[in-house]
């Protein structure tokens, strides 16, 4: 497929190490079959990864390999690679073109999708980006029977996150298959993967980089998730803090009177079910409260929320008084 494409003979595939002793055999005979030659540059694992020092480092390998305008970057990770090879060819030579090949449920599912493209700051995630969209996405779920049960169960949050933003009747499916999903189902995932990216697909069509304000129904839980992620020093996966952050979310929208308590139990029910968790530990309040203001979402040093006004449906919300919100999160689950 990728011989469609107008791409120079030289190809880089950016992963991670385990990921190239699992795979790089099969790939590098894709590609030498299809007349490629491939250099593989590998990352450490972790959000670690996702910073301007790696950035660099890529740039002067890629430097070194001879790498052109029309020679393409192959993401062949999570999310992390995805997002660090997405800004990397955004910005290399001004941009080269790309290739997601998410191995990852999380990536599968939500991070491969939509053209955001970022490395993190000390000071916050994601802050340093572009939209940058990928020539194509390759999605094959067999490479999830090698993921780690934990990120496994991490791309769900994400998965869930779809059924409250925008489909009840699929967060009804999630209530019952979760058990199929967490044995990794090839049925259950193949719908969960198809229906997750549709959805996300047709609200990046209406909103590409997040300007007219529909794309924002993709950030719920993102804003707290965020804070959680950064102040634990990304203990938790991007999924767990993701998890954390809906519930929370969803407990201000209750606070709120915009959500039913039969709903806001639901959502709970189902993050707990699946194994994710619904607070932070370790963390104060306060600390999550102050950290929330350096989320790129703040606008004119006001917070914005996307808050649940029942499964299907949520809204976005810049009243949310500063003591309720610091009295929700307080609270222990």
């Amino acid at each position: 497929m990728l011989k469609e494409f107008p791409f120079g003979k030289k190809v880089a595939v950016l992963t991670h190490p385990s990921l190239e002793s699992l795979y790089r055999e099969r790939v590098d005979q894709g590609l030498k079959e299809a007349r490629f030659q491939s250099a593989w540059i590998s990352v450490p694992e972790g959000e670690t990864s996702k910073s301007m020092k790696w950035a660099e480092t890529l740039y002067g390998q890629l430097i070194h390999l001879g790498l052109d305008r029309r020679s393409p970057l192959l993401a062949f990770g999570g999310g992390v690679i995805g997002d660090l090879g997405g800004f990397v060819a955004a910005t290399y030579m001004r941009g080269i073109p790309y290739i997601q090949i998410p191995t990852s449920l999380l990536a599968q599912v939500d991070a491969s999708v939509g053209g955001k493209t970022a490395i993190d700051h000390p000071l916050g995630k994601n802050m340093i980006g572009a939209f940058y969209q990928p020539k194509a996405v390759f999605i094959d779920l067999d490479v999830l029977h090698t993921l780690p049960k934990r990120e496994l169960i991490s791309g769900l949050a994400e998965v869930i996150k779809y059924g409250v933003i925008a489909d009840e009747e699929f967060f009804r499916y999630l209530e019952g298959h979760a058990s199929e999903l967490l044995s990794a189902d090839p049925q259950s995932l193949a719908r969960v993967v198809e229906t997750s990216c549709a959805i996300k697909a047709d609200v990046v069509e209406q909103d590409e980089r997040d300007e007219g304000g529909a794309r924002a129904i993709l950030n719920f839980g993102h804003t707290i998730g965020h804070a959680v992620e950064n102040l634990s020093g990304y203990q938790y996966t991007h999924g767990e803090a993701i998890a954390i952050g809906m519930t929370y979310a969803a407990k201000l929208s209750y606070a709120m009177q915009l959500c039913s308590s039969h709903d806001l139990e639901r959502l709970i029910t189902l993050i707990e079910r699946v194994g994710l968790p619904t607070t932070f530990a370790h963390l104060e309040s306060d600390q999550v409260s102050q950290a929330l203001y350096r989320d790129k979402k703040v606008v004119n040093a006001t917070l914005r929320f996307l808050l649940m006004k029942r499964i299907g449906h949520v809204e976005l919300r810049d009243d949310v008084p500063d003591s309720l919100l610091r009295s929700v999160l307080s609270e222990s689950s």
